[in-house]
């Protein structure tokens, strides 16, 4: 693992004299980023020496609580474990009022145990490495959609949709609207001054299938570079819709009645020398590429609770909606899971459409590659592709609730063997453990149904 070298700090400081404060983060398996606030005369000793972090950081519950289970609480007395910063991530927030910078860290490999076997960033690197070991060079990028929600809720305590400049709040849309992007002027363009100011690849700007419901691309590169990257556009995209008096949800499913927000991962895998080997004029792609596919439908499954990590995730999918449903795929169709895109024979690559907005990129990543490399090493071949109406042709279709994924994920046979053991211990735990507290609470659902009739 290569850290950034103080000399990046010593730069930094040079050209942002006037930056106060700085917020050191990492992610957890949830996608949560935890971690602590310091002051200017702090930075460099995190470049020098790393900072230490609790074992449990990496080992908390969605809602923050300790998963005795994880063994990254007593059983390790919560010791201090050492972070290390990410080279690129030191960069300037310029939402917050006080000048404040963001610094991402990751536990180092030795000095960072034992919660360094439950960072998400290792084990995408993990993966990486071992496609990179036979050759392949994992190129990746992210579309994520998100809605943009008022700060404050309605009478009711539910959360409601940003209103529009007029006051009103948008009752419909047009997909791919252009009025609906014109609305969101002044946040899109501090948004894209954000992104332009920490290096995120931000480019075409969608309005999406619901009123508030946006999507941005982030340009394709290298798949650790790329996950990183979405990370940090998530934060970004969270404080500049902070900063314009809005919430920006990146759950997979916050209304019924509307879409559901995905993240939509494009995959393809390079040479040594930096050339695409799913190119083909065959718009199917390469017999690498029909392996690839092959390897992530026979994974899916199992793999499933890094896509749809949360018990919100299994509610987006619903038929002709354009969330998948079922283990398929296509070339050019959206009615499926594994989307070939058009284009140039150059540019062929894969669109995993499975995962929800609320998945963690690392993770995501990581069991997307680890399938990809099933599917390489056993030239799994993924049958024929599916054309016209994919929801009116299913004949296998994927688990539609939490427990089901997570016990899939916790008896499978092959997931070990591509996924770190000890990663999968403690992530497991923690999903065991929010189950069985979500599965707990009485809420208005009960109420509304039970109440009178049990």
């Amino acid at each position: 693992m290569a850290f950034a070298k103080v000399q990046e700090a010593l730069d930094f400081l040079d050209r942002y004299p006037d930056i106060e404060l700085f917020e050191l983060f990492i992610l957890d398996a949830n996608g949560v980023p935890r971690g602590k606030l310091l002051h200017r005369e702090e930075l460099l000793p995190v470049y020098e020496s790393g900072r230490p972090l609790p074992s449990t950081i990496m080992g908390l519950s969605i809602n923050g609580d300790d998963v005795e289970d994880s063994g990254l609480v007593w059983d390790v007395g919560d010791v201090d474990c050492r972070a290390y910063p990410l080279t690129g991530s030191l960069v300037p927030m310029p939402w917050r009022s006080i000048p404040t910078a963001a610094l991402q860290v990751s536990m180092h490999p030795q000095q960072g145990l034992p919660a360094a076997v439950a960072d998400p960033r290792h084990l995408l690197k993990q993966v990486i490495g071992r496609l990179e070991a036979k050759g392949y060079y994992p190129v990746m990028a992210c579309e994520l959609e998100f809605y943009l929600l008022d700060q404050q809720t309605n009478s009711l305590g539910q959360p409601q949709l940003a209103p529009e400049p007029s006051g009103a709040r948008p009752g419909t849309t047009q997909v791919y609207g252009l009025r609906e992007l014109e609305q969101l002027e002044p946040f899109l363009a501090d948004l894209y001054a954000a992104c332009k100011l920490q290096g995120i690849p931000a480019r075409t700007a969608i309005s999406e299938y619901a009123p508030g419901q946006v999507e941005i691309t982030l340009q394709h590169g290298d798949a650790l570079t790329a996950m990183d990257q979405a990370v940090r556009y998530k934060r970004l995209v969270k404080g500049v819709a902070h900063q314009h008096g809005m919430q920006a949800c990146f759950m997979a499913k916050p209304f019924a009645q509307l879409s559901g927000s995905g993240m939509h991962m494009h995959i393809s895998l390079n040479d040594g020398q930096g050339k695409n080997l799913f190119a083909s004029d065959d718009p199917a792609g390469t017999p690498l590429l029909r392996w690839s596919i092959g390897g992530m439908l026979a994974c899916l499954v199992d793999t499933l609770l890094f896509f749809c990590p949360n018990a919100n995730s299994y509610r987006r999918f619903q038929s002709e909606s354009y969330a998948p449903l079922a283990p398929t795929w296509g070339v050019d169709n959206r009615t499926v899971s594994m989307r070939i895109p058009g284009g140039p024979p150059a540019s062929r690559h894969i669109e995993h459409r499975i995962c929800g907005a609320d998945a963690n990129p690392y993770l995501a990543a990581a069991a997307i590659l680890a399938g990809v490399l099933r599917g390489i090493d056993e030239q799994i071949d993924p049958g024929a592709p599916v054309t016209g109406n994919g929801y009116a042709q299913v004949t296998e279709t994927l688990p539609g609730d939490w427990l089901t994924t997570l016990n899939a994920c916790s008896t499978s046979t092959w997931l070990p063997e591509l996924i770190d053991p000890a990663f999968l211990k403690i992530y497991q735990a923690v999903k065991q453990a929010e189950y069985q507290q979500f599965m707990a609470e009485v809420g208005e659902q009960d109420w509304r149904w039970y109440r009178h009739t049990a």
